[in-house]
């Protein structure tokens, strides 16, 4: 006859580590209160079912690398009035576009937030359950070059598939040579349908070729971006700007 003194070693074999931790705990409550079988049960798996998605958000922002305090409740839509705050609160909470491998494009000067508004989306899109990346674009590159060195670039983006969002971040940056463009061209070719990507860029689509070094590379690379995606340009004065003069 089982007693109960098995039931930690049972739930430990099972990995029901919250229900390990609170089940004798709620079966006072169960008897103080007279719950049915059912409502003690479902009880206990609502708590390990809300301690694995806590734990689970915990390690897709951990895993993410975006920067802390980004999101979108610290940021100023007022210094921006052109910035569509509705847009932008639906993009970090409906996760369809995500679904279909769609993109969003932020272009605009230095200081406008386009990396404060990348990363509070992917920040909010975590709280959804999707798995985030945040990548300075050179990093990004040099990581898939040391890759494509050891002979595994294909296998290194296929890795790089977990994550249903990937946020490249300030593609300007990236130098124009040959072994950068290619794996950067590999990189939005692999992704392309298949995975979503937020690219910030101080430049537009026509100051692309200081990036890519081949003009056939260049609008390839481009269509696929824009094939489905979103496309958003910040004007305006650098916030940073603002702040300094309104402090001098």
């Amino acid at each position: 006859m089982n007693t109960g003194q098995s039931l930690p070693v049972m739930l430990k074999e099972l990995r029901l580590a919250t229900i390990g931790r609170h089940w004798a705990e709620m079966a006072k409550s169960n008897k103080a209160q007279k719950w049915t079988h059912e409502r003690y049960l479902s009880e206990l798996c609502e708590l390990e079912v809300s301690s694995r998605y806590s734990r689970r958000l915990t390690r897709f922002q951990r895993e993410s690398k975006i920067p802390p305090g980004k999101t979108l409740s610290n940021f100023d839509f007022d210094q921006n009035e052109d910035i569509n705050r509705a847009q932008i609160e639906a993009l970090a909470s409906n996760v369809d576009w995500i679904s279909q491998a769609r993109n969003l494009l932020l272009f605009g000067a230095s200081g406008l937030g386009k990396t404060h508004i990348a990363c509070a989306i992917g920040s909010g899109l975590i709280e959804q359950g999707v798995r985030v990346k945040h990548y300075p674009a050179t990093a990004l590159v040099q990581e898939l070059q040391r890759a494509r060195d050891e002979y595994g670039l294909e296998s290194h983006l296929h890795k790089l598939n977990k994550y249903k969002l990937i946020i490249l971040d300030d593609l300007g940056y990236v130098k124009r040579s040959d072994g950068e463009t290619q794996v950067l061209f590999e990189f939005i070719a692999h992704r392309y349908e298949t995975g979503s990507v937020i690219i910030t860029a101080n430049q537009t689509f026509t100051d692309w070729d200081q990036i890519f070094a081949d003009s056939m590379m260049t609008v390839a690379a481009i269509d696929r971006l824009v094939h489905h995606a979103t496309i958003i340009e910040l004007q305006g004065q650098s916030y940073r700007k603002k702040a300094a003069m309104a402090q001098k």
